[in-house]
């Protein structure tokens, strides 16, 4: 599909940079910024962060004790959250950069579709990190790839005129933890080919710094508009009535 953005929505977009307290906060934020655009008036975002702590996240349809060493994680203080989005489960902290891209339905040709509007974005980032010199591949139902390794899953969340898809990137982040607290996946794309986490997951060779200008570079063209101001009271309304409540989590 084409990749242009319209340029009335690459001029006023705007770049957050924010990492909050919490698991539970952060993704309670990107769904924050998804009702302030479609409900409050503001306009597209991007926003990185990254997690200061080891964190598996669940998505939206994933089953907790099929997918987590749900045991192990408490005693080992590894915090266990559920996003609003669809995707599998990841395990994120230092070294792996989360990248939520906040967008109209009308960005660009095709978004009304969920697989056309998240093949959008991947290939975006893709493109951008190519220049880098990583051969990136977009595979799968929404991953990046290098040498049928993957270093970044995505998932998505639609509302009626607008959505978000969100990116965890790995640059830095260990592997072998992985294993250690999540299952393996009941559903896997056809490219892993069975293979174990240790062999099927890789590593970006950029650091995060150049990581960062590309994923920029993918959206901006040149400075980006300034951060908007976050709706604080958004954020603590949906970590009490959903990121924070055990019963969120443990749902499936």
């Amino acid at each position: 599909m084409p990749h242009h953005l319209d340029e009335r929505v690459r001029a006023s977009i705007a770049c957050l940079d924010r990492t909050l307290p919490s698991i539970e906060a952060n993704l309670a934020l990107d769904e924050a910024l998804l009702i302030a655009t479609e409900e409050r008036g503001a306009g597209p975002v991007l926003r990185v962060w990254e997690s200061p702590a080891l964190a598996v996240v669940l998505g939206a349809s994933s089953r907790l004790h099929e997918d987590v060493e749900v045991d192990l994680c408490r005693a080992e203080g590894v915090a266990v959250a559920r996003r609003s989005s669809g995707g599998g489960t990841v395990l994120i902290g230092p070294g792996a950069l989360n990248v939520t891209v906040v967008l109209p339905a009308d960005a660009a040709p095709g978004l009304t579709a969920v697989d056309t509007s998240q093949a959008f974005v991947l290939e975006r980032m893709a493109g951008a990190l190519r220049q880098a010199g990583p051969l990136v591949r977009v595979q799968g139902s929404g991953d990046l790839t290098l040498a049928d390794r993957k270093f970044a899953g995505s998932a998505q969340r639609r509302l009626r005129h607008h959505f978000f898809v969100h990116v965890s990137v790995l640059y830095e982040f260990p592997i072998a933890p992985i294993a250690r607290y999540m299952r393996l996946p009941r559903r896997q794309p056809a490219y892993r080919a069975g293979r174990s986490h240790e062999d099927f997951l890789t590593n970006l060779p950029l650091s995060r710094s150049v990581l960062l200008d590309c994923v920029r570079a993918a959206w901006f063209p040149s400075d980006p508009a300034p951060a908007r101001e976050v709706l604080d009271d958004l954020v603590d309304e949906l970590v009490r009535t959903r990121y924070g409540d055990p019963g969120w989590v443990s749902r499936l």
